[in-house]
């Protein structure tokens, strides 16, 4: 049966490279599930699924990762405020900003400065 062998990779690569081509494009933004669902056209649910078992995170968490490594580029190339790049890669706040990029890298934007 190939249609339950194709369930259990995830995403075909042509999905994967559409949805994150679109996270990567729209990421200073706020992207819901339904939203990146809509992107390769099924239900946010299934969507969430799928995408888990191909990048082995949640939607979410992708984004949140994709946003960090941005914060982290510009933190670099940049002299943007860390507050300004906080908004520019898509989080609410500098602090929310701050919270996720020590959870994932262990430092703080200002320590990678």
């Amino acid at each position: 049966m190939p249609t339950i062998e194709f369930k259990k990779r995830g995403l075909t690569h042509t999905q994967s490279q559409e949805v994150l081509n679109y996270i990567q494009t729209h990421l200073d933004r706020d992207l819901s599930l339904v939203e990146l669902a809509e992107v390769i056209n099924i239900s946010p649910t299934y969507f969430a699924s799928l995408f888990r078992q191909a990048m082995g995170v949640s939607p979410h968490q992708y984004v949140i990762q994709q946003r960090v490594e941005r914060a982290k580029t510009m933190l670099s190339k940049t002299d943007l405020a860390i507050a300004d790049i906080a908004l520019q890669v898509g989080f609410a706040s500098q602090s929310h900003l701050t919270q996720q990029f020590k959870r994932l890298t262990g430092m703080t934007p200002k320590q990678v400065r």
